[in-house]
């Protein structure tokens, strides 16, 4: 019987093994986004696009500063994965927004994830459902 069938693991456990879990899914995202010639940061704006975002929320979002997110979008929009558009209510405002081709290649980059999608595979629909909601209560809050 393992050690954690008898006790409950420390808070430090959890942390390492969710930063060991994390750091490895951003190594596999890295390589996969590689793999379609794109930086992990330009493949995590393209994650972030599920309808228009605001340059200035793709910079909080990525915590760096606007003018990062315009080189980024800049090197993105020339190769047509994304575009930007102004937003309807503020004109002044520029909306990202992910092209069909752009959405394609993060689509693409996701599945090449074997690694995370193997491990994955191996827990039954309860394990499932019982480790997204309990990601779900640690995820954090987008305001903070």
């Amino acid at each position: 019987m393992s050690d954690t069938a008898t006790h409950a693991p420390t808070k430090l456990q959890l942390l390492e093994l969710l930063a060991a879990i994390g750091t490895a899914q951003w190594r596999e995202f890295a390589a996969a986004a590689a793999q379609h010639g794109l930086t992990s940061t330009q493949a995590r704006v393209l994650a972030q696009l599920d309808g228009p975002v605001p340059m200035r929320g793709l910079a909080t979002l990525l915590v760096c500063d606007a003018s990062n997110v315009t080189g980024i979008v800049d090197r993105l929009e020339a190769r047509a994965l994304v575009r930007r558009e102004p937003d309807p209510a503020d004109r002044r405002v520029k909306n990202v927004v992910a092209t069909d081709a752009g959405r394609d290649v993060i689509r693409r980059v996701r599945e090449e994830m074997q690694d995370l999608h193997g491990a994955l595979d191996t827990l039954d629909e309860a394990e499932s459902a019982t480790l997204y909601a309990l990601l779900g209560r640690l995820r954090p809050s987008t305001g903070s």
